[in-house]
Order: C-alpha cells, then sequence, then structure tokens
C-alpha cells in the first residue's frame, strides 16, 4: 500500500483537507474511543501538519508538529526544548499495515531539517509506550489519566551531528 505524504502549514489547508483530518481526529479520538473533550484546542493554527493519503486521495493517516514554544504534550507550558508530535492518528482500516511508523519516520526526517539538534515531544496513549520507544523515545514521567485515557510524556533525544 502505497502512501503520499505531505506537509501543510496552516494557511495552505483547503477546506477539504481541514475538513478530512479534522473528521479523522474526530472519528478516532473521540467517537471510536469513546472519549468526550475539546479536540480541537486552538494550537492547530501554529502547527504543520502531515496528511498521507491513498491513490485515491483517502487520507490514511495524520499528525501535527508542534513547533517549539507553542505547548508541550501535557503540561500545556512553553515548549523551551523542541517540537512536540501530536494527534498521530491512523485509519482503522489501515492500522497493522505499517503506516504509523512510516508517518511517524516521516515527522521526524522533518523535525530534524527544521529543528535540527533539538530534541522532540509527545504524549502518548500508554498502551502505545512501546511503539514509541521503538522510535526512540524514552518516557519521561509515570503515566497519567488525561480525558480518560491513559498517556504517558515521552522524548527522542536530539540527534547531534558532529
Amino acid at each position: 500500500m502505497q502512501s503520499t505524504y505531505i506537509w501543510h502549514r496552516w494557511p495552505e489547508l483547503t477546506p477539504d483537507r481541514l475538513y478530512a483530518f479534522l473528521k479523522l481526529r474526530s472519528d478516532i479520538f473521540v467517537v471510536e474511543q469513546n472519549c468526550v473533550f475539546s479536540e480541537m484546542d486552538g494550537i492547530d493554527p501554529h502547527c504543520e501538519h502531515l496528511l498521507a493519503t491513498g491513490a485515491d486521495g483517502e487520507l490514511q493517516a495524520y499528525l501535527r508538529l508542534v513547533p517549539p514554544g507553542v505547548k508541550r504534550p501535557h503540561s500545556g507550558s512553553p515548549a523551551a526544548s523542541g517540537p512536540a508530535i501530536g494527534r498521530v492518528v491512523v485509519a482503522a482500516a489501515h492500522r497493522g499495515s505499517g503506516l504509523g511508523r512510516r508517518i511517524m519516520l516521516e515527522s521526524l526526517r522533518h523535525c530534524e531539517a527544521l529543528y535540527p539538534g533539538l530534541p522532540v515531544s509527545l504524549s502518548g496513549q500508554q498502551h502505545l509506550e512501546a511503539f514509541y520507544a521503538s522510535l526512540g523515545f524514552v518516557t519521561q514521567r509515570p503515566a497519567y489519566l488525561e480525558d480518560g485515557i491513559w498517556h504517558v510524556d515521552m522524548q527522542r533525544p536530539a540527534i547531534l551531528r558532529g
């Protein structure tokens, strides 16, 4: 299964692309996971958005890249140390295909290009902790309950070139 990965800044998003990723996030984070929370948190206009689409244009996966200084994954305080990856989601029909790993690797390449030498943070659902660890992320604190789902704050150390 071939996917196309395209990064979008907020002003570049068409209404159709915006609708597609907001719907996918809502379908999974709110409906599938039965989690009532304010999914649209005001951070999106500051982020870059990675959309993975199939040959038919169907949105298969999505994530957002939060730049340094906007928000740390869980605490809400400014991120002084680096960018954060968030709202990682893979459509149900594409889970188990390796797409989650591929979109994460694409996001890490992009982070390294934009923010070289900075660590990358995320707040992931605890059941995905081993997956994120396999990508080099290290748990930063004990799991915590957020909106009824256990999460962990993780950070991938900076890749230092020299």
